[in-house]
């Protein structure tokens, strides 16, 4: 009833998120200044989502990166107008942001068929430019991989991640005997009973300092943000990076996953999110739960556990609190509950907004009428 869709190849490294592409809209056709004739214009270059491709297979298949339209055709005495030249069709897969070399956004592919205009055609020569044609817009553009799914796995290494989508999927990820646990993105797909569809996306761990771009910062916050909801996953006993690094509590990584993702873009965490404590299986595992929900109502007053520069500027409330043990399965049916109600009620309170405002719209645009003034004034 579940499976998982895989996004990626052997190792991380082979994991391609971003490409640099050159693209030349094709110049416009000559125009025919004895008949008045006009040329007709260059090729546009669009990139369009497409589901069956990823950015591994695209560089493996485009080497030079290079996407040029098609001339336009020039006017002739048997033909006046000249042809438009080809498009240029540049397939990329969904979840792409293009941008150009300054950052500015040039469009997003969310869906299967999205398309965004890259490179502008020449227009042909006509009178008014003396029937002499113009070049083709060229750029140099970025698609940027930014995964959509509904669910986004935040935690820092060893919290459990990956074992728990394999709890709530059953995928088979590549984990490795070192802090950095998975080597790779994936997307587990849960599917329920009635068939519903939820994607769940475990990406590389980050680190205190990821939104400084350490460890592996950016590659991990960037997907963070093309989720619905968050899935915060914290060890109950707490979690220390490595020997030079200082343990930190249950408590403390929630607040510092918090920061990082704050630090990094600010509205971040307001997103919807669950907690998710994992390992229960531990001993000493009740009570630390216990003192974990008591700091989570009560933020501010062990705020002194961490440095001010550490503290997020303001509280995360989480939907649901969810102890769990990956590993014997204690937890995961509640938690696949709590999940789907999450979501169903974003999906709910998204469609009573869209209901609202086109009410609104209705009854902006249709005047009411025999309408009848109560009051002193009214009239009978």
């Amino acid at each position: 009833m579940v499976w998982i869709s895989r996004i990626c190849y052997r190792k991380y490294g082979n994991f391609v998120d971003n490409l640099r592409l050159y693209v030349r809209g094709g110049s416009g056709g000559m125009g025919l200044p004895r008949l008045g004739g006009q040329g007709g214009k260059g090729g546009d270059v669009r990139v369009v989502a497409q589901n069956a491709v990823t950015l591994k297979r695209f560089k493996d298949k485009y080497p030079q990166k290079r996407f040029i339209a098609g001339v336009g055709i020039n006017s002739s005495v048997r033909t006046l107008r000249g042809q438009k030249g080809e498009d240029q069709e540049v397939m990329a897969p969904p979840g792409i942001t293009v941008t150009n070399d300054d950052g500015k956004v040039l469009g997003e592919l969310n869906t299967e068929g999205d398309r965004v205009l890259v490179a502008r055609g020449g227009q042909g020569g006509s009178y008014h430019s003396e029937f002499l044609p113009s070049k083709g817009q060229t750029r140099q553009i970025r698609l940027d991989l930014k995964l959509i799914a509904d669910l986004g796995l935040v935690g820092f290494p060893n919290a459990g991640k990956s074992s728990l989508l394999i709890a709530l999927s059953h995928p088979k990820p590549q984990i490795a005997s070192y802090a950095f646990t998975t080597l790779r993105p994936e997307i587990g797909k849960v599917m329920y009973e009635d068939h519903k569809q939820i994607s769940v996306a475990d990406l590389p761990g980050l680190i205190e300092g990821a939104h400084m771009n350490r460890g592996m910062g950016h590659q991990f916050l960037k997907h963070v943000e093309r989720t619905r909801q968050l899935l915060f996953v914290v060890d109950v006993c707490g979690f220390q990076l490595a020997s030079k690094t200082p343990f930190r509590s249950a408590f403390e990584a929630v607040q510092l996953l918090i920061k990082e993702l704050e630090l990094y873009k600010e509205d971040l965490p307001c997103k919807p999110a669950v907690l998710v404590v994992n390992k229960m299986d531990l001993p000493d595992a009740e009570d630390k739960l216990t003192e974990l929900q008591e700091q989570l109502l009560n933020p501010h007053e062990f705020s002194h556990l961490l440095p001010d520069d550490m503290l997020p500027k303001n509280n995360m409330v989480f939907r649901h609190v969810v102890p769990i043990s990956a590993a014997t399965g204690f937890g995961i049916a509640h938690l696949k509950t709590y999940i789907r109600q999450s979501l169903d009620k974003d999906a709910s309170m998204a469609t009573d907004s869209l209901h609202r405002d086109r009410l609104q719209v209705l009854r902006g645009a249709v005047p009411a009428k025999n309408t009848l003034t109560w009051g002193p004034t009214a009239s009978v």
